[in-house]
């Protein structure tokens, strides 16, 4: 069966729902906060109606959601998935308009909008000049210059890490999947597409030039000599039980969206992106063709893309990445912790995480099985 998912989280991965939600006062308190202070958005108007979604779980943070009905008056009935698959099946089993609005994988947004899915959106529509270049110019931004897909957050795969047990200088470099001195003391996050893309940059290969052929002569061997310095291969709550209880010191996989949510209560964890090139995840918001409420979306999009509700995005409960506006207002430890600073100059060194044709992904599953067997 063919596993790949969408963004941090694989389709066959549950664990975001056992994700802590420890910071659900406060946060609701903060949306309490900007709401009596009064909304800075434009256009919203006060109605009775509702919209449906289909998202990932960090659109459900109650200070985005909240927000939103609060300032314009639609009440969002959201429904959390755990792969495009899955959304889709849940799209085709309910009546024609049920579902409105759609978060997913950019990835996935060509081959979904070609199978009619979605409708074309208005590009004049998007805030594009306060969004990272790096982001626009993705390659599945557009398709068959057609705009189905705006991104709003985005992130990376590389290492997640206990600072006070790894030098950052070595959790820099894709090497650090090799070095004797972690050896029996790594956990891999069990996602076979961005663990054999991570392989494939440490070897030079960008995730867009990866074929059946050099997935043979080019990654099976590091890879399967990851998988003999490795102590576990997990789930997110495996790979991260693992870490604090200090029986790894890093996991492989991991980033921003598997520990920046704690990192402000935990000192000792941190993150790094590979020098040899960052591999990233992004999602964005799509409207379904059949849905009579695209005016709600729309608002729902133009709520996400202001710099509050990117924020909360950003923030989320669930898992924390980072916005794809440059004039999001973090707090200076929330800048801090994601990076703001670099994110330029990681872009400009990021490899998207590509989607391959059917035969190399079914090669890829085949390897990542033989990798777990070893």
């Amino acid at each position: 069966m063919i596993r790949r998912g969408n963004g941090p989280f694989a389709p066959h991965d549950r664990s975001w729902q056992r994700l802590s939600r420890r910071r659900f006062l406060e946060r609701s308190g903060a949306s309490a906060a900007l709401l009596a202070a009064g909304s800075t958005l434009p256009g919203f108007a006060l109605a009775d109606e509702a919209m449906s979604f289909l998202t990932w779980c960090d659109h459900m943070d109650p200070r985005l959601i909240g927000g939103f009905e609060e300032m314009a008056g639609i009440k969002v009935n959201a429904k959390s998935y755990d792969g495009t698959g899955s959304a889709l099946a849940v799209k085709d089993q309910s009546p024609a308009g049920d579902w409105d609005l759609f978060c997913i994988d950019f990835q996935d947004t060509p081959s979904v909008a070609q199978q009619g899915y979605l409708v074309e959106l208005d590009d004049s529509r998007v805030p594009w000049d306060h969004i990272f270049d790096g982001i626009r110019n993705q390659p599945h931004t557009y398709s068959d210059g057609k705009l189905y897909g705006i991104p709003d957050k985005f992130g990376y795969y590389g290492v997640a890490y206990d600072k006070t047990r790894i030098d950052a200088a070595d959790a820099r470099t894709a090497e650090i999947m090799w070095n004797p001195k972690y050896e029996g003391r790594i956990a891999v996050y069990d996602y076979y597409f961005p663990i054999i893309q991570l392989v494939g940059l440490s070897q030079g290969l960008a995730p867009k030039d990866i074929t059946v052929e050099n997935l043979e002569s080019t990654i099976r061997e590091p890879l399967l000599a990851l998988k003999a310095h490795a102590k576990v291969v997990g789930d997110l709550v495996t790979v991260m039980n693992a870490l604090g209880a200090e029986s790894v010191d890093l996991i492989i996989g991991g980033a921003e969206w598997s520990v920046a949510l704690d990192m402000a209560t935990n000192p000792a964890l941190d993150y790094s992106v590979f020098d040899e090139g960052a591999l990233m995840w992004n999602e964005g918001l799509s409207i379904f063709a059949d849905s009579e409420r695209q005016d709600a979306c729309w608002q729902f999009i133009d709520w996400t893309l202001s710099p509050e509700g990117q924020r909360y995005l950003a923030t989320s409960e669930c898992f924390w990445g980072n916005p794809v506006r440059k004039d999001t207002p973090l707090t200076e430890e929330e800048a801090k912790i994601l990076r703001w600073d670099e994110q330029v100059a990681i872009l400009d060194n990021a490899h998207p995480s590509t989607l391959g044709e059917p035969d190399l992904d079914a090669a890829m599953l085949d390897l990542w099985q033989e990798f777990l067997a070893t």
